[in-house]
């Protein structure tokens, strides 16, 4: 056998130094390394945006799948479309026609593993160097994730109560088309806002749509919770009110269904579905046959809409008691927060100086966790604010846990008080 070298000489490759400079601008997700420390059983999260397993159809899904395997499990078990299962877009044109009045058919959707993944493919078909994209401040986390990589210029524009301030979104468009910016799309979340938890009115929903067909842009709406809504009245999605194919919309059985089918759908203008299919086909080839034909069987049986309806009483008796849970025990000398109609998030700002991530560690050590603000703007700022979760703990942890926080606030409210900031004030934008 011959040795081509000993310890002292052989020399490991030095991976950083040949990595894409792509690859070296990538980061970790905050949100999925905290779900690491959290799975810890004594800690109470409000972090992650996990649906509650009771609101799993385990008996329903089981009894599909013994269905299907019986019936059919040559074209289950096979390698399918990259567009997705043909019947399952089906089913999904006829429900959105059904439910919010979009017009379409299954040419105009193609099925993803996750929205995340759609995200991912409408940078790559969309985004360069040179482009600018809009998105909200704060933004998804996942979005700014999945576009950050293509290497864009963000422009933020804050939100409010009723969601994305329009006078803001259209100083910022005159501002771009002045200075002839390469401006690609504006991302945002109307419906139940991650992570604000707030919605967009009516009425700035119209008017979005008439900028959008001022300046030539292009939407890309994304709408996980848009049906879990718990008080008020439903508000109709951006593309419904889109005739002129500049609404690109994204949704999810993962919030409603079942999140570990990893089954999400893009729908828009053909040319858009199109391009994102060649896109695919580099990726994966094509999202799991198994788990669509799960979905599609699921859609067909009608069991979608009895199955929300149960989610909704149970995702709202649990934002019933959080928000009762925050107004009698938080500190409200340093902390506000949204009241959500709807979706799995509150969004919390507290007393200018204290800075969530520092408090993290403190929040770690009473068994409570919470994803820190700054992880939600493109510019690292929101510091002092936080998301919270009400979907996934038990009714009697989301008080405990609520208890837990408001001690680690007050403390640190108090600290800063006593101190005064050390830094100077910071000007948050948003809500």
């Amino acid at each position: 056998m011959t040795m081509t070298g000993t310890d002292e000489t052989r020399r490991m490759p030095q991976f950083e130094e040949i990595l894409s400079n792509r690859a070296k601008a990538m980061k970790a997700s905050e949100i999925r390394e905290l779900l690491k420390l959290t799975q810890r059983p004594e800690i109470i999260s409000f972090a992650g945006g996990l649906p509650n397993p009771e609101a799993f159809p385990v008996e329903r899904v089981q009894e599909i799948i013994t269905d299907l395997l019986k019936t059919n499990p040559g074209r289950i078990l096979q390698y399918g479309s990259t567009e997705g299962v043909l019947e399952l877009r089906e089913e999904i044109a006829s429900r959105l026609k059904r439910i919010w009045g979009m017009e379409g058919d299954p040419d105009n959707i193609i099925i993803t593993v996750g929205s995340q993944q759609g995200l991912d493919l409408l940078g790559k078909i969309f985004i360069g160097s040179t482009s600018t994209i809009i998105m909200e401040a704060p933004t998804y986390l996942g979005a700014l994730n999945a576009f950050r990589v293509y290497d864009p210029t963000i422009v933020s524009v804050p939100l409010d109560d009723n969601g994305l301030e329009m006078d803001a979104l259209e100083d910022k468009l005159k501002a771009l088309k002045d200075h002839g910016a390469n401006l690609k799309f504006l991302y945002t979340v109307p419906t139940f806002h991650n992570p604000a938890g707030v919605c967009m009115s009516g009425t700035r929903r119209r008017r979005l749509i008439d900028l959008a067909h001022e300046y030539d842009l292009l939407i890309v709406e994304d709408d996980p919770y848009g049906e879990l809504r718990y008080t008020g009245d439903a508000l109709p999605t951006l593309a419904s009110m889109d005739r002129e194919d500049r609404v690109i919309y994204l949704g999810t059985f993962s919030k409603t269904l079942v999140p570990g089918f990893r089954i999400a759908w893009t729908f828009g203008p053909k040319p858009v579905v199109q391009k994102m299919v060649i896109a695919k086909q580099a990726v994966d080839l094509c999202a799991p046959p198994f788990t669509q034909h799960i979905a599609m069987e699921y859609l067909r049986r009608g069991h979608i809409d009895d199955h929300i309806v149960k989610i909704i009483e149970l995702y709202g008796r649990k934002q019933r008691i959080m928000l009762s849970s925050m107004e009698k025990y938080m500190p409200r000398e340093y902390i506000s927060w949204t009241k959500p109609e709807g979706g799995m998030f509150l969004w919390a700002r507290l007393s200018e100086g204290i800075d969530t991530s520092k408090m993290l560690n403190d929040a770690i050590g009473k068994n409570v966790a919470y994803v820190t603000g700054s992880s939600f703007f493109a510019d690292g700022s929101g510091r002092n604010c936080m998301r919270i979760n009400f979907t996934h703990a038990s009714d009697e942890r989301i008080v405990e846990g609520v208890q837990r926080l408001a001690g680690v606030i007050e403390e640190w409210g108090k600290n800063i008080e006593k101190e005064g900031s050390k830094d100077e004030p910071e000007v948050i934008t948003g809500v």
